[in-house]
């Protein structure tokens, strides 16, 4: 006979007991933080009963939210210590590092927008939870305030696409595009060292235009945003290179143009432009060592992260 364990209700009640008011506050704002996403993907992925006002998609919030809760509450001790830990870390990364309060709201709301309108919603999470490798190296390789990276990055507009006219509200764009002109016709690959990956700096890769890819990523980034242009990493399986945002669907058609009739006309000669479109709309052209135009195809397509350069 298989003998059901009983429930001790008082004792899972005295476990459930509030020390202070804020407890159940701090894990309720926890909870809903927590089911908002996991609700958009069983919305997404749950067979919709067409129920009126939607009650079985309240139902399945409610519910998501009620198990959130008590799983929370009868932890409550280690989830106040990890959120005080939490807090104080976010703090510091306010004050002396690059990632605080502001970065982490952001990066939720951008998260939400994008399950909201993906098919797939669970995918955005997984890309979340995946750290971008070598995030804080990286970040600080790219030197766009170095003076020689920005006098590089003049002088590639000086030495490419000076004399075109007639696109002034693509100018900066044009000379980012000069910039990976000048960086993917000298660009050498040379292999990290065995130990592990060695993250070259800006300013180290202009001596030799030589490393792996996240070197080329790097130096791309810090001379485009050094004369104005928003550049972002993307990694995938194994690899990372540079995007660079366009702008809209309708300045995409304008860059089109000028990549294939103006300024990379032989090397797009029959080609198309692969580029991203991100959860605000925006467009990013591919810049990889690999292309030989901005746009070019990319080496891998599914995207495990982002790290954008604002």
């Amino acid at each position: 006979m298989i003998r059901i364990p009983k429930i001790n209700f008082p004792q899972l009640k005295s476990k459930l007991q509030v020390k202070s008011p804020w407890d159940r506050i701090i894990i309720m704002l926890l909870s809903v933080l927590i089911t908002i996403p996991v609700f958009i993907i069983l919305h997404q992925n749950l067979i919709d009963l067409r129920w009126p006002f939607n009650i079985d998609r309240v139902i399945i919030f409610l519910f998501v939210l009620a198990c959130f809760f008590l799983i929370l509450m009868y932890l409550r001790t280690i989830i106040i210590v990890c959120i005080a830990l939490y807090l104080l870390v976010l703090v510091y990364g306010s004050v002396f590092g690059n990632y605080g309060f502001n970065e982490i709201s952001e990066d939720y709301n951008s998260m939400i927008y994008t399950m909201s309108d993906n098919p797939f919603p669970q995918d955005i999470i997984v890309a979340k939870l995946l750290p971008f490798p070598n995030k804080s190296k990286i970040i600080n390789a790219i030197e766009y305030q170095d003076p020689k990276v920005r006098n590089f990055a003049i002088m590639a507009t000086t030495e490419h696409f000076k004399g075109i006219k007639g696109y002034s509200d693509y100018r900066t764009i044009i000379q980012c595009f000069a910039v990976f002109k000048e960086i993917n016709s000298h660009w050498n690959y040379v292999n990290d060292p065995k130990e592990g990956d060695y993250i070259a700096t800006a300013s180290e890769s202009l001596q030799y235009f030589s490393g792996d890819c996240d070197d080329h990523s790097i130096l791309m980034a810090a001379a485009i945003r050094s004369i104005g242009g928003t550049p972002r990493l993307i990694h995938t399986k194994g690899h990372i290179y540079p995007e660079i945002l366009i702008g809209s669907l309708i300045d995409l058609e304008k860059v089109n143009y000028l990549i294939k009739n103006v300024l990379f006309k032989r090397e797009s000669y029959k080609k198309k432009l692969h580029y991203h479109i991100d959860e605000r709309g925006q467009v990013w052209l591919n810049l990889d060592y690999t292309a030989q135009y901005p746009g070019g195809p990319f080496m891998y397509e599914e995207i495990l992260g982002a790290l954008t350069l604002n």
